[in-house]
C-alpha cells in the first residue's frame, strides 16, 4: 500500500519539479499529501477521497453551474470544484 502511493506521489509530483532542497521536498509532498487524501478521487473508494469516504454525496445541480479550478504545486495539480 505504501509502495502505491510513494509511486503516485513520484509519478504525479516529484518527477516532475526540480527539487533544490529538503524543505522543498517536504513542502512538494505534503501539498500532494493533502491533495491525495482530501481531493484526488480514488476508484477503490467509488470515486471519493479518503477523507470523505463518510460523507454524504452534494446534491445534484440543476440547471448552470460554475466550476472552479484551484492550481496545486505551481499549475501542476488541479482541482475542481462544482459552485452552484
Amino acid at each position: 500500500m505504501v509502495e502505491r502511493w510513494v509511486g503516485s506521489c513520484r509519478r504525479e509530483a516529484t518527477d516532475r519539479i526540480l527539487i533544490t532542497s529538503e524543505r522543498h521536498l517536504r513542502l512538494v509532498v505534503e501539498e500532494y499529501a493533502d491533495h491525495h487524501n482530501e481531493h484526488r478521487p480514488h476508484r477503490s473508494l467509488g470515486q471519493r477521497c479518503p477523507n470523505g469516504v463518510g460523507a454524504t454525496e452534494p446534491p445534484a445541480v440543476d440547471g448552470p453551474s460554475r466550476i472552479l479550478r484551484r492550481d496545486l504545486l505551481g499549475g501542476l495539480i488541479h482541482e475542481y470544484t462544482q459552485v452552484a
